[in-house]
Parts: structure tokens; C-alpha cells; sequence
């Protein structure tokens, strides 16, 4: 798919993630996971052929994304995995409904600094609905200011980097783009922080 609509292209970072999944291929089986902000669902689509219970998200409001989700599971051979409309920031039905879950991913979703809360706020909700449960997340560096510390501290959530080259994703043929500008991917871990008291 080679449109550059954000949820219609496969951007670097999904290929990162993908390749981290697929270095924990074997934890995989049985593990229920929801990709947010899915798109072409290349994380998850991966998760979901090493045996993972997958769900797919994008914006109720991005039907094309929605469709994209679908056909992306439909070439490839995933028929049955499902597709909800979650938009950040949102408490729906589709998520207060949603049954538990142990990962969330999400590839590129901090694109957009208007959006950082919004996410946070859904990842701190699916957090606490989900205590064990972790968010594994890719991100592209766009600018020397950007920054999510502020926000984990005031929802409570942790980060822990995870090198690329510790899952051998360092490769110029994944973490790169033939896109113009500077394309440094990084990964990081997001969980509940220790409660005081």
C-alpha cells in the first residue's frame, strides 16, 4: 500500500515494531494483543500469524483506515481477526468493551503532539482496565523538542527504551526510509508506574 495518508502506508517504525514481534515470536501464542492507531497492521498482522489474539484499531472516525485493518487481514489469510474503531482521547462502548488484554502496540502513534494526550489517556485507561499489561511502541525523533516524559509522569506510566539493535532492527533495510529527512526510530516500553502508598 503506497499512499502516504498516515494510516494507509507502511512507515518505518511499523517495520521496527513488527521486527520486535517477530524477535518474541515464541512469547507470542495465546497473548491477546490491540494494535491502536493499525492502519496497514503490519504489527499486528505479524503478532497474529505467531499465534497471538489480535485486535485491530484505528479511528472510528478514519473509515479508510478501518478498511485498510480489514484488507490487510484478508491478504493475509487472517479472516477472523477483528477490527474496532477506537478513537484516542475516547471512552466508547467498543472500549469499555473490550476483554482483557496483555500488549498494546501502536507504530508511529506519537506523529502528531496534539494527539500525545489523547493516546496516553487511552494507554493509562487500557492500563489500569489491564494492570499487567504493557504498551509496546516505536516512534520516529521529528524534533529535538519532542517529548512525552511530562505526560507519562502525570498519568502515572514508566517508559523503558529498548535498543534496536537488541532485537536486530539496527538494519538500514528496516529502520530506514526512502522518504527525505532524518528517519532515527526508537522503541520504547510504556507501563503503569509503582503506586506511592
Amino acid at each position: 500500500v503506497l499512499d502516504s495518508q498516515y494510516g494507509m502506508y507502511v512507515w518505518p517504525c511499523a517495520v521496527v515494531l513488527a521486527q520486535y514481534l517477530w524477535a518474541h515470536r515464541r512469547s507470542l501464542p495465546g497473548k491477546r494483543l490491540l494494535e491502536i492507531g493499525a492502519g496497514v497492521s503490519l504489527p499486528g498482522v505479524v503478532a497474529a500469524r505467531c499465534g497471538a489474539q489480535v485486535i485491530l484499531s484505528d479511528s472510528e472516525e478514519l473509515p479508510q483506515c478501518l478498511q485498510s485493518c480489514r484488507s490487510s487481514c484478508l491478504m493475509n489469510r487472517l479472516p477472523h481477526v477483528p477490527v474496532l474503531g477506537l478513537t484516542w482521547g475516547r471512552v466508547s462502548p467498543e472500549l469499555l468493551s473490550l476483554a482483557p488484554i496483555d500488549i498494546i502496540l501502536g507504530s508511529d502513534v506519537f506523529f502528531d503532539p496534539k494527539d500525545f494526550e489523547d493516546i496516553l489517556t487511552t494507554i493509562y485507561f487500557l492500563l489500569e482496565k489491564n494492570l499487567h499489561a504493557q504498551f509496546w511502541t516505536t516512534y520516529q525523533v521529528r524534533s529535538a523538542d519532542w517529548s512525552i516524559e511530562a505526560l507519562l509522569h502525570k498519568w502515572n506510566l514508566k517508559s523503558i527504551h529498548v535498543p534496536l539493535h537488541s532485537f536486530g532492527a539496527d538494519k538500514e533495510h528496516l529502520a530506514s526510509s526512502s522518504m527525505p529527512g532524518r528517519h532515527t526510530i526508537e522503541m520504547m516500553i510504556i507501563s503503569l508506574a509503582e503506586s506511592e502508598g
